[in-house]
């Protein structure tokens, strides 16, 4: 009995129902004469007849009616928690654990915050905001927040932002002490504040192109961080010259507060995109959050590489 495959259990309850191999056959889905092999194979495992059948009739023996009786709130307790597992799966729901980079945390994620939670109240967001590459899969993340050319190859990435660009800045104050740079290869008379990778703890070259010519500068100064933030009001206060996301900056250069120098060597790139390592069984509040997000006509999502 402890055998007895569910298959052949639903067989018979929806026989024993309808009193009719014609309509069961019409609510499984199957044909009547497979029905009604593998009602034959259960009585046989079982040693005992569930149903009298004639060429007009079909109804359950006493041995079926009780079988009938206990085996109906069973299948109805299995179909009510495939059901649960199909509603969980269609609506947003649980918690959605992401790894964001820092400026794509404020430049994403933050502004559409408040209108996803509202939508999907419940829906709980784990944010781990952290400028390193983490591994999503090893990490227990189900997706993270990058600039694209960042992204490994086997990841699934959708566009979560437009293009970005960097900006070279220094306060008011320290140009009044220093001529602005009219070139990449000015820096190297200029007070840079370096910034340290999270991932790799190498140098962070700052990055020019004009005119298909590229360039990477190896800058020197009195500062070395790993944080942008601190950088950025390293900068502000006079210290030197920041590298930064231009969306990061632009209110202090509204402001007043930083100036852009070199904008006709810096180009704009791939932004955001959130990516995440599988199209299979993505869970609801995933797609919810995906959805939200997309920067764009909505397409498929573009696999990396």
């Amino acid at each position: 009995m402890d055998r007895t495959p569910l298959n052949e259990l639903a067989a018979f309850a929806a026989v024993a129902r309808h009193r009719s191999f014609r309509r069961a056959a019409a609510e499984l889905g199957v044909s009547p004469s497979a029905l009604s092999h593998s009602l034959r194979g259960l009585e046989e495992r079982l040693g005992v007849r569930l149903v009298n059948r004639t060429t007009r009739s079909v109804a359950p023996t006493q041995a079926g009616q009780r079988l009938l009786a206990r085996l109906e709130p069973a299948l109805q307790d299995i179909a009510g928690a495939l059901e649960a597992i199909n509603e969980d799966r269609a609506r947003p729901a649980g918690t959605v654990r992401l790894t964001v980079l820092r400026l794509g945390a404020s430049a994403v994620l933050a502004p559409a915050l408040p209108r996803f939670l509202a939508t999907y109240p419940d829906v709980h967001l784990d944010i781990a905001v952290d400028d390193s590459f983490t591994d999503i899969v090893a990490n227990g993340f189900d997706a993270g927040i990058r600039f694209g050319e960042s992204l490994q190859n086997d990841m699934i990435a959708v566009p979560v932002s437009g293009p970005a660009c960097m900006t070279v800045v220094g306060s008011p104050a320290y140009f009044a002490r220093h001529p602005p740079p009219r070139t990449p290869y000015d820096l190297k008379d200029h007070a840079c504040i370096r910034f340290r990778l999270p991932s790799t703890r190498a140098l962070y070259r700052w990055e020019f192109e004009r005119d298909g010519k590229e360039i990477e500068v190896a800058v020197n100064g009195p500062l070395t961080l790993n944080d942008l933030e601190t950088a950025v009001h390293a900068a502000v206060g006079g210290v030197g010259l920041c590298y930064a996301g231009t969306e990061y900056v632009a209110p202090l250069i509204a402001a007043g507060r930083l100036v852009p120098v070199l904008e006709d060597w810096l180009q704009p790139f791939p932004g955001f995109f959130l990516y995440y390592p599988s199209r299979r069984q993505m869970p609801a509040a995933l797609r919810a959050l995906i959805d939200t997000l997309r920067y764009g006509p909505a397409e498929a999502p573009a696999t990396m590489g």
